[in-house]
């Protein structure tokens, strides 16, 4: 049935960006793809529009959107394209009105929960947050809650929201959550918990045996125990949160043809199943997820609302501060 579907689904998307068959000229990226994704990510996407000249520029989320906003000051942007890591990011540039809408963009086959209802910006992965435990733990946690225990005092990593994005989502994913909310990272304090850096410095603190528990991005400890590494990865019973890696299109992108061609490419199942080549968990369901995950069915996504982590962002890293110190 899945490939039935799927084949059903290729059709649909091959019909729909037939449109978009001629488009060619410049198209300028800017990414917080890992450069080798980003460059697979071009070539997948040149081999279906050859006379399109891709123009990619790759740094992490927070400093490609500083560069961006320099371009926004000097009022000459240059991307026609943003695929970065996270959605409040990109909800941040909808309210100001710096994307633009493609209303023709198909997106029947999603969660309409990952995707923005006005069509400014769309989820291409799921990126998910929970726990990653050294095989060496005392125990194996199936709840954040299980982390308040005592056998996980002085044993506990954590990426901070002050330099990580995913730790941001994540920590606006919990605290919103009413049988966790800021009463869980208080506890995390007393357990002597100490967020700092991203995810990479938090999975190598518990492969190594430094640390026995943390929160981690999934492909990292999934990726590695395929490899030897003495990790497990835990999709808690809570739920994960999740970064997206959402796509859009500038309002003031110079080729939007083929800007939209480019967000058609991501949202196929032909590019879905690129992100799953790529070792992710495709945002499309009908997309089987990577060696090492469970079924799409088996993972609870938290609740999230980008408009409300957005609103709330700058008091929710202020009371994070507050917990754990600067």
């Amino acid at each position: 049935m899945k490939q039935l579907l799927l084949a059903a689904a290729l059709g649909v998307a091959m019909a729909g960006s037939a449109f978009a068959a001629d488009v060619s000229g410049k198209l300028v990226i800017y990414t917080s793809q890992p450069n080798k994704d980003a460059q697979q990510t071009v070539d997948a996407f040149k081999a279906k529009h050859p006379n399109v000249e891709v123009e990619w520029v790759r740094d992490g989320t927070t400093k490609v959107m500083a560069k961006l906003r320099a371009e926004f000051e000097a009022g000459a942007p240059k991307p026609d394209i943003l695929l970065i890591a996270d959605t409040v990011t990109m909800e941040g540039l909808k309210k100001e009105g710096r994307l633009m809408p493609h209303p023709d963009a198909d997106v029947s086959a999603y969660d309409p929960a990952i995707m923005d209802a006005d069509k400014h910006y769309f989820s291409t992965k799921l990126i998910t947050t929970g726990i990653v435990y050294n095989t060496s733990a005392p125990f194996k946690p199936t709840s954040y809650k299980d982390l308040l225990k005592p056998e996980a005092n002085g044993k506990i990593a954590m990426p901070s929201p002050l330099t990580s994005g995913a730790a941001t989502i994540h920590m606006a994913a919990l605290t919103a959550n009413p049988d966790l909310g800021w009463e869980l990272y208080e506890g995390l304090a007393e357990q002597g918990a100490n967020p700092k850096g991203g995810n990479g410095g938090t999975y190598k603190a518990v492969a190594g045996g430094e640390k026995l528990f943390g929160f981690v991005v999934d492909f990292l400890p999934i990726r590695n125990k395929l490899d030897g590494a003495p990790v497990e990865f835990v999709f808690p019973s809570e739920g994960v949160s999740a970064v997206t890696e959402p796509v859009a299109i500038l309002s003031t992108a110079q080729n939007p043809d083929a800007a939209k061609a480019f967000v058609d490419f991501l949202l196929s199942p032909e590019g879905q199943q690129l992100a799953a080549s790529q070792g992710y968990l495709a945002a499309h369901p009908a997309i089987d997820p990577p060696e090492g995950f469970p079924a799409r069915d088996q993972i609870k996504l938290m609740p999230f609302s980008p408009a409300d982590a957005l609103a709330n962002d700058t008091a929710n890293k202020m009371r994070f501060t507050e917990i754990f110190g600067g």
